[in-house]
């Protein structure tokens, strides 16, 4: 707790009585743990934390601004949407009362510099997903006498051994309905962030930097060593648009497997198959980096709190969305990570998230998921369309590239 700040004084009963209305995309058991972890700041501060949150906010946060019915909070998942209300001098600085000191002890530097929006702190992170995953058949893969690979090297040896048993590494598909292709942008980002600099994937994520230079090309073609060898790919290169993104690691639980390797983000065992056991069934390692230069790179995506109404028990709940309790709801539940560097393994109740956490305490910078950052009419809409072109070969690479730069609003 900030010494002297606005969550202590709340705790000493300064604010008690008032009100705070939160907007977000939570529904349903997401809705829930929210309100879990907002208990303890009401119970201590006698604040009450008014959610409203629906499955539209996309849509209604924009209309309620506009209508100066702005909520005193508002949790974005999409940056990108966030921009557009900085933009427009609607959001209050958290750094104008949360000293940059007590940020830098509570997130690493990567996080800070993703909520610096136009030259201003947009808000503060709150909980996430990490994305930079490799699952397995962990019983199947232990039998087999494989290891985790540590390094990019190793990786491309574990491949290679896997084919050399008869066997197929990767099970992969981007098929998702009018959505299809966004996992494919997801394997782009992580190629980006382990090819190049953070600055040239930040300029990337925004414009500066087209899909058409030779950073980009180059992840791409990185990217393909795998996706477009069929010894690689379970059902070939070609089954990777039409399979649906949800059932692609399906054959990974076969007996024996068919595939050995799926990298996606921690949610993705909601479509594991039922009674599918971690730890037994399934296990996950960090997907290495390629370039030492770069690190241990990992690909988030993540909610960002930001505030519209600048009173002293707003500021006391955006001061308490610093610390990892504001997310206890999902640590002890499962679900998502918290974003700050206080979060101790031990405040997680399920064992495959404190496995998560503890992987992503190892990495070394962060980054959001680079479509979500981008204009909607690029990040889901030629930038998936695109990768799925490429993949399908509809299209060849240097045409897809220059069509996504050509995509992007002047």
């Amino acid at each position: 707790m900030i010494a002297g700040g606005y969550l202590e004084r709340a705790v000493n009963g300064e604010y008690a009585g008032t009100e705070v209305v939160v907007d977000g995309p939570f529904t349903d058991i997401d809705e829930v743990l929210f309100n879990e972890s907002m208990a303890p700041f009401e119970e201590a501060t006698g604040i009450t934390v008014n959610y409203i949150g629906n499955k539209e906010f996309e849509g209604s946060i924009s209309i309620r601004v506009d209508a100066g019915d702005a909520p005193d909070i508002a949790d974005f998942p999409q940056p990108g949407l966030l921009a557009n209300f900085v933009r427009q001098g609607k959001i209050v600085d958290p750094t104008t009362f949360i000293s940059g000191a007590w940020l830098k002890q509570q997130y690493n530097d990567s996080w800070l510099q993703m909520a610096d929006i136009q030259g201003q702190s947009a808000g503060v992170w709150h909980r996430f997903n990490g994305k930079s995953l490799v699952w397995y058949p962990k019983d199947d893969f232990d039998a087999s006498g494989y290891e985790i690979p540590e390094t990019w090297d190793e990786l491309i040896a574990l491949m290679d051994m896997i084919v050399a048993d008869g066997d197929t590494p990767w099970c992969i598909g981007i098929e998702s309905g009018a959505a299809t292709g966004w996992p494919a942008t997801d394997w782009m980002e992580e190629f980006m962030l382990r090819t190049t600099s953070l600055e040239n994937y930040d300029k990337w994520t925004t414009g500066e930097l087209p899909f058409t230079s030779p950073e980009v090309k180059n992840a791409a073609e990185t990217l393909a060593k795998i996706w477009f060898n069929d010894d690689y790919v379970y059902g070939g290169t070609a089954s990777i648009v039409s399979t649906f993104f949800g059932d692609s690691p399906a054959p990974m639980f076969e007996d024996p497997p068919k595939c050995w390797l799926h990298k996606q983000g921690n949610f993705i065992t909601g479509f594991f198959p039922e009674g599918a056991e971690a730890d037994k069934d399934y296990g996950f390692f960090y997907l290495p980096g390629i370039d030492p230069a770069y690190g241990k790179p990992f690909l988030v995506a993540g909610d960002i709190m930001a505030m519209f109404n600048d009173r002293p028990e707003v500021r006391a709940l955006m001061e308490y969305f610093t610390v990892p309790q504001s997310a206890q709801g999902w640590l002890q539940n499962g679900g998502a990570l918290a974003a700050h560097l206080t979060a101790t393994p031990d405040m997680y109740g399920v064992e495959l998230e404190k496995g998560i956490a503890t992987l992503v305490n190892e990495a070394t910078s962060f980054r959001f998921d680079g479509s979500d950052l981008m204009p909607g009419e690029v990040g889901a809409g030629s930038f998936w369309k695109g990768m799925t072109d490429w993949v399908s070969g509809s299209a060849d690479l240097d045409t897809v590239l220059a069509e996504i730069d050509a995509s992007w609003p002047k």
